[in-house]
């Protein structure tokens, strides 16, 4: 059993999409946090970490069609450390986030509100658009069941 991480970031650069040879989706990139405080003097520091993510199947598909750049998501997985040797010989590493499940926390579009976005491979989720202003459309919901998860 491992323990699961969850980190809430924003999106250093859109998600890379690509297709096993099984057809198989993969999307990679990567989150920006931060943390801020203040140190011994009442000087405000700031502590920004970045972490890269993987996350597979149809999952990968959904954040890479609702979340660009920018944008703030919950992500929720495992850690995982990669070793490969780099073309001039040396060994090298680097840990990443398996992500499992997610949550999209907002929507930079015109209206900016608070989604309540989600994918969790392990429970039927519903996907709904963020709430807008009284003037918008209705709200079209999207229903995403386990069956149409391929694993």
């Amino acid at each position: 059993m491992y323990n699961k991480i969850v980190m809430i970031g924003h999106l250093t650069r859109d998600i890379e999409l690509r297709f096993l040879s099984s057809g198989t989706a993969v999307g990679k990139s990567s989150i920006a946090t931060n943390h801020s405080y203040k140190t011994a003097s009442g000087e405000k520091k700031d502590e920004i970490c970045f972490l890269e993510f993987d996350v597979f199947g149809k999952p990968a598909e959904i954040i890479n069609q609702y979340v660009k750049k920018g944008h703030k998501i919950l992500l929720e997985g495992r850690l995982v450390l990669q070793q490969w040797t780099a073309q001039d010989g040396s060994k090298r590493s680097k840990h990443s986030l398996r992500v499992e499940s997610f949550k999209f926390m907002d929507n930079r579009g015109e209206n900016q509100t608070q989604s309540q976005n989600s994918y969790n491979n392990n429970q039927k989720q519903e996907y709904k658009q963020p709430q807008q202003s009284p003037q918008s459309q209705p709200i079209k919901e999207i229903d995403i069941s386990n069956d149409e998860i391929p694993f």
